[in-house]
Order: C-alpha cells, then structure tokens, then sequence
C-alpha cells in the first residue's frame, strides 16, 4: 500500500476508534439527541460520515453506484442503534480499505468525478443543475487528504457532544485536553 494511502487510512482508522469508544458511552437514546435544535445528532454525524467516505472513496474511486441519500443524513432521528452505527462505519471503512489498496503512486494525481443527487448538489451549491453537471472533480490525492480531515472534524464534533452528554471525563481521543 503506497505511503499516503496508508497515512490517511492510519488516520481515520484511529477516529474510527475515538467514535466507537465515544458510541460505547451513550444510551441509543443519547446516540440521536439534539442538544439544539439547530445542531446534529452524533446518530447524524455517524451517518453522515459513512455517507461522504462511501460517496467519495467507494464510489468516485471505486466505481461503484452512488447509493447515498446525503439529506436523510441529517433529518434522521433514529432508526440505527449505536452498534448499528459502529457497524455502518466499519463496514464503509472495509470497502474503502478494498478499494483504497489498489492504489499506485501514479493514480494519486488521477482526477476522479464525485456524483451527487441533483438535489443534494442544489442545496449545497444554491444553483440549478442537471444530473451530469452534479459532480466534484478531484484528484484522489486530493480527496484522501480532505475526506480524511473531513473526518477528524467531525470526530471532533463527536466527542464533545459525548462529553456533554454522558458528562464523561475520559480522554476520548487518548490525549490529555
């Protein structure tokens, strides 16, 4: 496996872990609370983040049928227990490692399109739009590096809602903040 590759899975393997211990902590309940009504769910964060890796690595890069309804992202309100949840993540997280291994230096400056739902891309980009022009041109070294950040912004947002929800004082991410 090339090094950048590696690097970024390394990476979102170890958030991947922060989420699943974060996960452990809370009630299904918890899981899928909004402490505002203005904010996400983590149930919501979970969902979403099996989403855009799904979209951008198994699907852009890896050929594979779009199958990502990004509005139902956020509107859930259930419908998944935490180890639902966890299982989501690592599911996705297999495919990408599948697709993400066959990777060769030269395919890093590869651009590849990253479909979206006409109504997806309408809502994120406020224009009409047809089916063919609702797509993200990048390079996949491009995409590993921002679906990886992506990533950690999101676990980040995790666990703080944790914190505030279970009122641990665990050091979930391993370090002392």
């Amino acid at each position: 496996m090339i090094e950048l590759v590696k690097d970024a899975l390394e990476y979102m393997n170890g958030q991947l872990n922060i989420i699943e211990k974060s996960l452990l902590l809370l009630s299904d309940e918890q899981t899928w609370t909004k402490i505002n009504p203005g904010m996400n769910s983590i149930g919501n964060y979970c969902l979403h983040l099996a989403g855009n890796e799904y979209q951008n690595f198994v699907t852009a890069i890896g050929g594979r049928p779009l199958i990502r309804e990004r509005s139902s992202e956020f509107t859930a309100e259930g419908g998944f227990s935490r180890d639902e949840l966890i299982a989501k993540l690592k599911e996705v997280r297999s495919q990408s490692e599948a697709v993400l291994s066959s990777l060769t230096d030269e395919d890093l400056n590869r651009e590849v399109a990253v479909p979206y739902d006409p109504g997806d891309w309408k809502r994120m980009k406020g224009s009409q739009t047809s089916e063919e022009d609702a797509r993200d041109v990048r390079s996949i070294r491009t995409l590993l590096l921002r679906i990886s950040a992506h990533y950690g912004y999101h676990t980040g947002q995790i666990v703080l809602l944790t914190k505030i929800l279970s009122e641990t004082e665990q050091h979930l991410s391993g370090n002392y903040h």
